[in-house]
């Protein structure tokens, strides 16, 4: 075991960011590369009397994996395939591997993750920590789903194997439980099998929210992935305005040559603009347009440009291209300024949801806080103790901070939490910066988080595993 006691001097401490840029504060962060050097850490918090925040690659958007003045431990040096089965489709990884290494590894062997964020470079243990779910969440579920087991180290090093037959109740916890009860030291997955390395792809231009609810309604039994977009800015008629994605995967022998559009090189994301200009500098481009009038602007141009040219066309797109959106262009969250983002996203039941997202985008409206990008997904209820989510729909509202004032933001989301909770509805930890415990707990219910706290109680007494967010949650 290594003994990192002595390096707790504030010389370590590191700004640790959410993703959205919006939330900071110094922790002490430690990489671990092994199960003895996370005990290590164990030990330093003990000594120090510090408490732990498990981080993996910091895609949250909030203070989630954020530890004011403690310990960080990120666990991204611990990226290692550990076994694969090519036959079965069957995987296990350390907790760093990212999303990115995953499918490249396992794509040219015709299988792919069964549930991906909007970003590959999540890493699996995070994902597994937040419950992360995909454009096809309504089919398949989140990511749990196609968990079939993983080790916990515990504070008192402790390794616990876990599945739905083990130690069943810290599994279902742990999903979706944003790292309170030790830091996950391997994770096992079922992939999803593809029999080519194309997807079909429809786009839709949805009219307002009466309509869009319409056209998701009526393809969810023909579809093996849909999202939103939605033009916030629209009023009246117009109000959730946007463009829907469908895609279905190729079917055996649709596609005539498979093992090019299965290879790695034919999946990756292009890193120029028509060859010329580097997508990492378009950020910058994007910076002057991110502000009220210019965002107006680009959404009812992409808008009524989908509308007209790509309305009911389908072309084939590669998996990586259509299930990563966020990574097109590099470091896009920039373009929002030092002040960053903020998201809010709510789950909403499928028979109130309509009402709650037009009450929500009103809201928005009259606030003058009009969200730069909004997206809409269906989802289906799951098993996990702590989950997001609901038989309904969600809708993620993107904030800029350097376009508002972050005071009445509060207040504006604030009344936020009240449609969602008058709807029966939820929120997801991944993505939240704003709630306070009172509204957090109302949702999941005293049932719920009484059985959270047993079980915190039982693996984690000291309470040593803590972030900014689940001690303003919990």
């Amino acid at each position: 075991m290594t003994d990192v006691t002595n390096n707790l001097d504030p010389k370590r401490l590191e700004a640790v960011d959410g993703w959205g840029l919006s939330s900071r504060a110094p922790g002490y962060v430690f990489r671990p590369v092994n199960t003895d050097s996370i005990c290590g850490v164990y030990s330093a918090a003990t000594k120090s009397g510090k408490s732990i925040a498990l981080r993996g690659a910091g895609c949250s958007y909030g203070d989630a994996s954020i530890n004011s003045e403690g310990i960080v431990l990120d666990l991204t040096r611990m990226n290692r395939i550990l076994e694969w089965d090519p036959q079965a489709g069957i995987i296990t990884v350390e907790p760093g591997v990212t999303i990115r290494q995953l499918w490249q590894y396992v794509i040219e062997d015709g299988w792919w993750p069964a549930v991906v964020s909007g970003t590959m470079f999540v890493t699996i243990g995070g994902a597994a920590s937040m419950n992360i779910h995909g454009k096809n969440n309504w089919k398949v579920g989140p990511i749990g789903d196609h968990i079939l087991r993983f080790t916990l180290l515990t504070f008192d090093g402790k390794l616990l194997e876990c599945s739905r037959e083990t130690n069943s109740e810290l599994f279902h916890a742990a999903i979706g439980g944003f790292g309170m009860f030790g830091a996950f030291t391997s994770i096992t997955l079922k992939m999803k099998h593809v029999s080519s390395g194309l997807i079909n792809v429809e786009a839709i231009a949805t009219q307002n929210f009466d309509h869009l609810f319409e056209v998701f309604e009526s393809r969810l039994d023909t579809s093996d992935y849909l999202v939103g977009w939605i033009d916030c800015f629209g009023q009246g008629n117009g109000l959730g305005r946007g463009l829907v994605h469908r895609a279905n995967y190729l079917k055996e022998g649709e596609d005539l040559e498979p093992i090019q559009t299965l290879r790695v090189a034919n999946q990756e994301l292009p890193d120029a603009i028509m060859g010329l200009l580097p997508k990492s500098v378009v950020w910058r481009f994007m910076q002057p347009m991110t502000n009220h009038p210019g965002v107006k602007a680009v959404n009812a141009a992409k808008f009524i440009s989908g509308a007209k040219l790509s309305d009911g066309q389908w072309h084939t797109q590669s998996h990586a291209g259509f299930a990563f959106l966020l990574d097109y262009v590099p470091n896009w969250k920039k373009a929002y300024g030092p002040k960053g983002l903020i998201q809010y996203q709510s789950f909403i039941p499928a028979d109130a949801a309509r009402a709650t997202f037009k009450s929500q985008l009103t809201l928005c409206q009259r606030y003058g806080i009009v969200p730069y990008l909004g997206v809409f997904k269906r989802h289906r209820e799951d098993d996990f103790l702590m989950s997001h989510a609901v038989n309904g729909y969600s809708l993620a509202l993107d904030f800029s901070l350097g376009n508002c004032d972050r005071g009445t933001l509060l207040s504006l989301t604030a009344e936020l939490d009240r449609t969602v909770l008058d709807s029966g509805g939820r929120f997801y930890p991944a993505k939240d910066s704003t709630l306070n415990a009172a509204a957090y707990q109302e949702s999941l219910g005293a049932q719920t988080i009484s059985a959270f706290r047993s079980l915190k109680t039982q693996h984690d007494p000291a309470q040593i595993f803590q972030t900014n967010l689940s001690r303003r949650l919990l």
